[in-house]
C-alpha cells in the first residue's frame, strides 16, 4: 500500500532529502514550504499523512497542527512534527497541538518509515469508516451527531513486571485512566478480549512473555482488533519500537517516561478510538434503517452500489487500487429443494459470518440478492484480491455447514477484477467480476476466477 505524504519545511534541502528517502519507498511525495501552503494543501488535495516541520516563520508547527485538527475536513489527518528539540516539554506542546508523533532531527530511516506504514495504515481503516458513514448518510438522510462531547475516565490494561515502575505509572496516572496491572500474558488478554479494557499498554522489556508476539495476538484476536495498544520502549530501541509498529501497535513512549507524555498519548488514542467508535455507530444506526439485508446482517446492494461509485470516483482522484470480487454458493437450489428454506436461510447466514471472519477491517462485504454476495476491497491489487478470494473459498469448503442436526457440505464460485481507471466505471468493474465468476462455475465451481487481462 502506497500513501500520498507532504512534507513541510521551509529550508528547500531539508524538503529535498526527505523527498528523495519517501520517493525511493514509492510514497507519492507533496511538498510545501510555509504553513499557510501545507493548510491549503491538506484543504484542497487527497494527503494521507503530513511530515511538519515545527520551527518556520510566520506558522510555526504547532500552530499548522491545531488548525489542522480544528477543521472538520482534515481533523482525521494524521501528523508527525518534525524538530531538532528533543525536551519532553516540546514533544507535550506538539501532542495536546494534535500530533501523532515526533520525530527528532536528524530523521532515522527505522523510525521514520515505521511510523509512517502504522499511521497510514490506521488513517486506510479511519477513511473507509468515513466513507460508509458518508455514503449511509446521504441514502437515508440521517446526521452523525458527533457524540455529546464528554470524555469518560479510560480504562487502562498494563503488563510490566517492574513493580517499581508499575507504581510510577499508577501515580503518574491516577485521576486520568483507571489503571489495571496484570501479573501475566493471559490476564492482559482476558481484559482486552472481555471488555474490561479501553486501552493497552505494553511493556516492551517484560522477559516472561515475548511483549512483541503480545502485541501480535491482541491484533489477531477479533475482541480485541480494534482497542488502541501503547507499548514501552528503551531510551533509544528504535528497533523494538519499529517492530511493535509493524506488529499492530498504534503508539509508544520510550523511557525515560514523562508523566505528561505518557498522559498525552493516551488522550491521543482514546480521542481517535472515541472518534472511530462515533463513526461505526452512524454507519451501524443509518445502515439498520434501510441499507443491510434483515436475515444475513450484511449491507444490502443498494448500499453496495452507492459506495462502489464513491470508491470509483476515489480511485480516479488518488490512483488508488480497488477490487470487486463477486461470489456465488454453488449449487443453492439443491439446499433449499432438498432440506428447505429453512436450512437454505441457516447456509445463508454461515456463509456470511465466514466471509466476514475472511476479510479485513477495511473491506466492504454486501448480499447482491439470493446466494450472491459482492466484495468491495480497498487497496487491494490483483495479489491481495487473490488472497483474500481463496481464503474465503477454503472457509466454505473445509468445514461442513450445520443445517439443524445434519451437516452438508458446501462450496462457493468467485470471480473479481481489478479497477483499471483506462476503462472501468462501477457497471463495467461489476460486469467484469461477474464474467470471471461465471468462467469459475464452468470451469468445475468451487474455483475462483480472474477477469481478463486488458
Amino acid at each position: 500500500m502506497t500513501a500520498r505524504i507532504l512534507l513541510v519545511d521551509d529550508i528547500e534541502m531539508n524538503l529535498r532529502v526527505l523527498e528523495a528517502r519517501l520517493s525511493a519507498e514509492y510514497y507519492d511525495v507533496v511538498t510545501a514550504m510555509s504553513g499557510a501552503d501545507a493548510l491549503d494543501i491538506c484543504r484542497s488535495q487527497p494527503i494521507d499523512l503530513v511530515l511538519l516541520d515545527v520551527m518556520m516563520p510566520e506558522m510555526d508547527g504547532f500552530e499548522v497542527c491545531r488548525r489542522l485538527k480544528a477543521d472538520p475536513r482534515t481533523m482525521y489527518l494524521p501528523i508527525v512534527l518534525i524538530t531538532a528539540l528533543d525536551q519532553p516539554s516540546d514533544r507535550l506542546a506538539g501532542l495536546e497541538a494534535g500530533a501523532d508523533d515526533f520525530l527528532t532531527k536528524p530523521v532515522r530511516d527505522l523510525p521514520l518509515f515505521s511510523r509512517v506504514r502504522s499511521l497510514t495504515r490506521l488513517k486506510l481503516v479511519t477513511d473507509e469508516l468515513r466513507r460508509r458513514a458518508e455514503t449511509a448518510i446521504n441514502l437515508v438522510g440521517a446526521e452523525d451527531t458527533g457524540g455529546d462531547g464528554r470524555e469518560p475516565l479510560a480504562r487502562l490494561a498494563f503488563y510490566g513486571e517492574d513493580a517499581d515502575e508499575t507504581r510510577r505509572i499508577q501515580k503518574h496516572l491516577k485521576g486520568i485512566v483507571q489503571v489495571e496491572t496484570v501479573a501475566d500474558a493471559a490476564g492482559l488478554i482476558a481484559a482486552a478480549v472481555n471488555g474490561a479494557a479501553d486501552a493497552v499498554l505494553v511493556d516492551m522489556a517484560a522477559k516472561a512473555v515475548d511483549p512483541l508476539r503480545l502485541v501480535s495476538q491482541l491484533r489477531s484476536n477479533e475482541a480485541s482488533r480494534l482497542l488502541p495498544v501503547l507499548a514501552i520502549a528503551a531510551a533509544d530501541d528504535d528497533e523494538t519500537a519499529a517492530r511493535a509498529l509493524e506488529l499492530g501497535a498504534n503508539d509508544y513512549i520510550q523511557r525515560p517516561l514523562d508523566r505528561h507524555e505518557l498522559i498525552a498519548r493516551i488522550r491521543t488514542q482514546m480521542r481517535r478510538k472515541r472518534n472511530d467508535e462515533r463513526l461505526r455507530q452512524s454507519v451501524e444506526q443509518t445502515i439498520e434503517l434501510a441499507l443491510s439485508d434483515s436475515l444475513t446482517g450484511l449491507h444490502n446492494r443498494r448500499f453496495f452500489e452507492t459506495h462502489l461509485a464513491t470508491a470509483v470516483q476515489r480511485a480516479r482522484t488518488t490512483g488508488a487500487s480497488f477490487s470487486v470480487l463477486i461470489a456465488d454458493i454453488d449449487h443453492f437450489k439443491r439446499v433449499n429443494d432438498g432440506w428447505g428454506h429453512e436450512a437454505g436461510d441457516r447456509v445463508l447466514k454461515q456463509f456470511s459470518a465466514r466471509l466476514s471472519d475472511c476479510l479485513r477491517s477495511s473491506d466492504l462485504a454486501c448480499r447482491f440478492g439470493g446466494e450472491e454476495f459482492a466484495i468491495l476491497m480497498m487497496d487491494a491489487d490483483f495479489d491481495t484480491a487473490m488472497s483474500i478470494a481463496d481464503r474465503i473459498r477454503r472457509s466454505v469448503c473445509e468445514t461442513p455447514f450445520d443445517i439443524g442436526g445434519e451437516s452438508i457440505d458446501v462450496t462457493v464460485s468467485e470471480g473479481f477484477a481489478v479497477f483499471d481507471a483506462a476503462r472501468d466505471d462501477a457497471l463495467t468493474l461489476v460486469r467484469r467480476a461477474d464474467q470471471a465468476l461465471y468462467a469459475a462455475k464452468r470451469g468445475g465451481r468451487n474455483r475462483v476466477g480472474t477477469a481478463a487481462a486488458a
